[in-house]
C-alpha cells in the first residue's frame, strides 16, 4: 500500500501535527483522528494484529496528543488540589496519580495522569478537553499565585511486556528501580526526558515525555531501533485492549454529566479532606442521595464485532430504552464481545439479562463483572 503523503494530509494549521507525525507516517500509519486539537494515528494497518503485537511484545503509540496543563508557582499544590476529588496531601515529588478534574456539578471534565515534577511543579497530561482554559480560568479569581501554560512537551508510550527489556536497552538497568506510577528525569544522547511507568494499556509500559519537540524524529528512531530485537512494532492505542481492562475514554465512557460515583471511581474523591476543591458540594450531596445509574460490564451475544462502535447502542429491558453502550469490541483472546455500558440502577445486578438496539438489530447480552481481564492489573503492575 502507497504511504501517506504527510504535505498534503491535513485540515489547516488549526490542528497540530505531533513532533513523532512524519516518523509514524514512514513506519506505516494510514490513518489519523483528532485528539486535543492534534492528529493521533489510529490505524497501522490490522488492529487485530495491533493488539497481539501489544501483549506479546511491544508497540510505540505517538500520544503527543496527551497535552500537558503545566501549574507552577508558590501555590502551585493548593491549586492543583483546587481542580481535583482526589487527596493530593500524600502525593510525593516524582509520584504519578490518575485524578479526575470535576465542574461544580461533580460532573467530570477530564481524568489525567498527574505528574508531580518538584514540590511546585506539577503536570496534567490530558485527556481529550480542554482543562488548559478551564485551569486559567479557575486561577483568575482564585487569588493564588500560579502560572498555567502548555509546555513543549510530547509523550510516547511504549507498551507491552517486552518493553522493560527495551528500555533496559535505552537507559540500562537504572531503570528497573522506577516503580509503577512513578517517573524519573533521564536523558538519551542529549534528548531531555521524564519517563513514567504509566500507560492508557493495561499492559506493562512506560511512557516518555519529550521535553523539546525538535527531538521528535531523533527520539522515535532511536526507541525503534533499540526494539527491533525485541520485535518492537509502531502502534496505536488498543481499543481492545482498554475494554478487556475497563480503561476508560473521556467523550466515550463518561462525560461532564457522569460523576465519579456512577463509574465506580469513589476511591478518586476524598470528601473528608479540608481542601474545598470545585465539585465538592455537589458531590457530597450526590453520594448521600446517591446514584441513579452505573456503569457495568457487557457479554454482547452475537458474531464478533469487526470494529468497536461508533456511536451509543440503546439498552433496552422491559420495551424501554434504560441506557446506552458506551464501549465495545470483540476480544479475540476471550472470543466474546465485550461493552462498557451505563444503566440505569435498577439493571446493574450481574446475571441481569438485557437487549442492545445494535446497527444489525436487537441482540441480548448480560452484565457481568468488569474488569474483563487481569482485574487486579498483574500485567501493569507486576504484582498478582
Amino acid at each position: 500500500m502507497a504511504q501517506l503523503d504527510a504535505n498534503a494530509f491535513g485540515y489547516g494549521t488549526q490542528i497540530r501535527k505531533s513532533p513523532y507525525f512524519d516518523a509514524t507516517i514512514r513506519w506505516g500509519a494510514k490513518g489519523f483522528s483528532v485528539y486535543n486539537h492534534m492528529y493521533i494515528p489510529r490505524d497501522f494497518g490490522d488492529a487485530v494484529q495491533n493488539y497481539w503485537n501489544l501483549i506479546n511484545d511491544a508497540i510505540l503509540c505517538d500520544v503527543a496528543v496527551e497535552r500537558q496543563v503545566e501549574i507552577t508557582g508558590p501555590d502551585a499544590a493548593e491549586f492543583t488540589q483546587l481542580l481535583t476529588p482526589r487527596d493530593l496531601s500524600q502525593c510525593a515529588v516524582g509520584q504519578c496519580k490518575y485524578v479526575l478534574i470535576t465542574n461544580a456539578d461533580g460532573g467530570i471534565l477530564n481524568d489525567p495522569v498527574l505528574l508531580r515534577l518538584a514540590e511546585n511543579h506539577f503536570w496534567l497530561s490530558l485527556a481529550d478537553s480542554d482543562v488548559l482554559m478551564w485551569a486559567q480560568g479557575v486561577a483568575v479569581h482564585s487569588g493564588l499565585d500560579v502560572t498555567i501554560k502548555e509546555p513543549d512537551v510530547s509523550p510516547l508510550q511504549l507498551q507491552g511486556p517486552k518493553s522493560s527489556e527495551i528500555m533496559k536497552a535505552l537507559f540500562g538497568d537504572q531503570i528497573e528501580s522506577l516503580k509503577y506510577y512513578w517517573l524519573k528525569e533521564f536523558e538519551i544522547d542529549g534528548i531531555p526526558l521524564i519517563v513514567s511507568r504509566t500507560g492508557w494499556s493495561s499492559e506493562l509500559g512506560y511512557e516518555l515525555y519529550l521535553r523539546d519537540s525538535s527531538y521528535g524524529d531523533q527520539l522515535w528512531e532511536t526507541i525503534m531501533e533499540a526494539g527491533a530485537p525485541h520485535n518492537l512494532k509502531p502502534g496505536h492505542t488498543s481499543s481492545i485492549r482498554r475494554i478487556e481492562g475497563g480503561m476508560l475514554s473521556y467523550h466515550a465512557d463518561m462525560d461532564n454529566k457522569t460523576n465519579p460515583f456512577e463509574l465506580g471511581l469513589d476511591r478518586l474523591v476524598n470528601l473528608d479532606t479540608d481542601a474545598n476543591f470545585i465539585g465538592k458540594a455537589a458531590l457530597v450531596k450526590i453520594k448521600s442521595q446517591g446514584v441513579h445509574r452505573k456503569q457495568v460490564g457487557l457479554e454482547i451475544n452475537c458474531p464478533p464485532l469487526a470494529t468497536s462502535n461508533t456511536t451509543f447502542w440503546p439498552v433496552v429491558a422491559n420495551n424501554r430504552q434504560v441506557g446506552k453502550v458506551t464501549s465495545a469490541i470483540y476480544s479475540p483472546r476471550l472470543d466474546k464481545n465485550i461493552a462498557l455500558a451505563m444503566l440505569d440502577i435498577d439493571f446493574c445486578e450481574i446475571g441481569h439479562k438485557l437487549e442492545i438496539q445494535m446497527p444489525d438489530g436487537p441482540t441480548k447480552a448480560t452484565v457481568v463483572e468488569k474488569p474483563f481481564y487481569d482485574p487486579k492489573k498483574s500485567n501493569a503492575t507486576g504484582k498478582s
